[in-house]
C-alpha cells in the first residue's frame, strides 16, 4: 500500500475521533497532548543521526566529483526565488481579495515573541562541535559540522577511505531506520489529525477566520496545481510535472496536520529519493537546506495576515488601497526575516507575523493578538507550502545537476 494512502487512512480516523469521540475533559486533552508529543519525538528520533552521516557522505561525493558549488548555487537560487515568489503571490492575493475585518481585541500582550538572531549565530559554532549533533530543533549546526567533515575527507581519499566507508554504511543504516519510522508514522497521524481537528473546531465556530483559511487554501492549490507545475515544465522541460505533486502528497499531508518542519523532513527525503529518483548525494543536502532556509510559506501566510490586521485596525484601509510603500515594506521584511526562521520547527508563520507587527510599530505592535487563536492552523498552511517547495525545489536542483533517475509512477512509494 502506498505511504500516502496509509497517511490518509490515519487522518480520516483521527478526524472521525474528533467528530464522534472528542476528549470530554481536561484529562483527556492532556493525554492527547502527551500522545502528540510522543509521536513528534518518535518521528524526529533518528533525524539528527541520519542527517549527520548522510550529509557528510554526500558532501564527500560532491566535492570528489567537483559538483559541490554547482549544487549549492542551484539550491540557494531556488530557495531565494521560491521565497520571493510566494511572498509576491500572498501579497497580491491579500490586496485583491478584501477579507472581512477582525474585531479589535482587548487582550494584553504577554511574553512578546522575538527572533534572537545572535543566539542563532552563536549556535552555528558551539564551543564543542559534538554539541551540534544533539540539536533537534535547529538543524543548521549539524549540517555545517557534517558538511565540513565530508568535504575534508575528500582532501586525501587514501587516508580517509575507512572513515568514508564507515559513514556511508551508517548513513544507510540510519536511512533504513528512518524508513521504518516513516511507515509507523501513519498510525501517529491519527493523533496529529485529531489534535488538528480540535484546533480547527475551536476557531471555526466564530466564522471570523474562515475567509482567511479559504484564501490560504485557494493559494495553496493554485501554487500546487498551476504555479509549480508551470515552473517545472519550463525550467526542467518536464512533460509530466504533476509527478512531483503526486510524490509530494504524503509530505504535504504530514506537514499540514503536524505543522512541524522537522517532523516532515524524513518523509520528504524518502520520497525525494525513492519516488522522484533524486540521487542521495543531492537529496541529502537540498532537503535539509530547504527545511532551514526555504520558509516562503511562512512569509506568504504572515504577509497575508499582516494585511488583514492593517485593514482591521484602520477604516482607511477598508476604503482605500494600501500605500505602495507599505506593500514594499511588507514584502521586503517578510522575505528577509523568513531566512532567519530556521531555528524554529513549528509556529514560524505566527512568529514572523508578530515580528512584522512589532517592527511596523505605529500602534500595531499587538496586532498579532487578533490571530493568536489561529496560530496552529496558520502554521499548518505555512509548513504545507514549505514542504511542497522543498519537494519541487529539490527536484529542480536534481535535474539541473543531472542527479535524477526518473522513476515510473507505479514505482512511487
Amino acid at each position: 500500500m502506498k505511504i500516502w494512502i496509509k497517511y490518509i487512512i490515519g487522518i480520516i480516523l483521527g478526524i472521525a475521533f474528533a467528530v464522534f469521540l472528542p476528549p470530554q475533559s481536561a484529562q483527556g486533552e492532556d493525554m492527547l497532548a502527551f500522545v502528540v508529543e510522543l509521536v513528534t519525538r518518535f518521528g524526529r528520533y533518528i533525524l539528527p543521526s541520519m542527517l549527520f552521516f548522510s550529509i557528510a557522505t554526500a558532501c564527500f561525493k560532491l566535492r570528489d566529483e567537483k559538483t559541490m558549488l554547482r549544487t549549492g548555487v542551484w539550491t540557494f537560487v531556488v530557495i531565494i526565488f521560491s521565497s520571493f515568489l510566494l511572498v509576491g503571490l500572498g501579497i497580491a492575493a491579500a490586496l485583491l481579495v478584501h477579507l472581512p475585518r477582525i474585531p479589535m481585541s482587548i487582550e494584553v500582550a504577554e511574553g512578546v515573541p522575538t527572533l534572537d538572531v545572535r543566539s542563532l549565530l552563536r549556535s552555528l559554532f558551539p564551543y564543542s562541535s559534538l554539541k551540534s549533533l544533539f540539536e533537534d530543533e535547529y538543524l543548521l549546526p549539524c549540517f555545517i559540522f557534517a558538511g565540513l567533515t565530508g568535504a575534508a575527507a575528500a582532501d586525501d581519499k587514501s587516508e580517509t577511505k575507512t572513515a568514508v566507508s564507515l559513514f556511508t554504511s551508517l548513513s544507510r543504516v540510519c536511512y533504513t531506520i528512518m524508513g521504518f519510522f516513516t511507515e509507523l508514522m501513519a498510525v501517529g497521524m491519527i493523533a496529529l489529525s485529531l489534535k488538528w481537528m480540535l484546533d480547527f473546531n475551536s476557531v471555526k465556530n466564530s466564522e471570523l477566520y474562515l475567509p482567511l483559511f479559504t484564501l490560504l487554501t485557494v493559494l495553496f492549490f493554485v501554487t500546487a496545481v498551476i504555479v509549480y507545475p508551470l515552473i517545472l515544465r519550463f525550467v526542467c522541460h518536464d512533460t509530466h510535472p504533476f509527478r512531483v505533486l503526486y510524490a509530494s502528497i504524503a509530505p504535504v499531508v504530514m506537514a499540514f496536520f503536524s505543522g512541524d518542519t522537522n517532523l516532515t523532513l524524513p518523509l520528504s527525503i524518502r520520497h525525494g529519493r525513492e519516488s522522484l529518483g533524486i540521487h542521495s548525494k543531492v537529496s541529502s543536502v537540498t532537503y535539509p537546506l530547504f527545511s532551514v532556509f526555504a520558509k516562503g510559506g511562512s512569509a506568504l501566510v504572515a504577509s497575508v495576515c499582516f494585511i488583514v490586521i492593517l485593514r482591521s485596525y484602520s477604516m482607511l484601509y477598508s476604503i482605500m488601497e494600501i500605500k505602495i510603500s507599505t506593500v514594499l515594506w511588507i514584502a521586503f521584511f517578510s522575505f528577509l526575516f523568513s531566512f532567519a526562521l530556521g531555528g524554529h520547527a513549528t509556529g514560524n508563520a505566527f512568529l514572523l507575523l508578530s515580528i512584522l507587527c512589532i517592527k511596523y510599530g505605529g500602534g500595531y505592535e499587538a496586532g498579532y493578538l487578533l490571530l493568536r487563536n489561529t496560530a496552529p492552523l496558520l502554521s499548518s498552511f505555512a509548513v504545507a507550502f514549505d514542504a511542497l517547495t522543498a519537494m519541487t525545489g529539490s527536484y529542480i536542483v536534481g535535474i539541473k545537476t543531472e542527479s535524477v533517475n526518473r522513476q515510473e509512477i507505479r514505482k512511487f512509494i
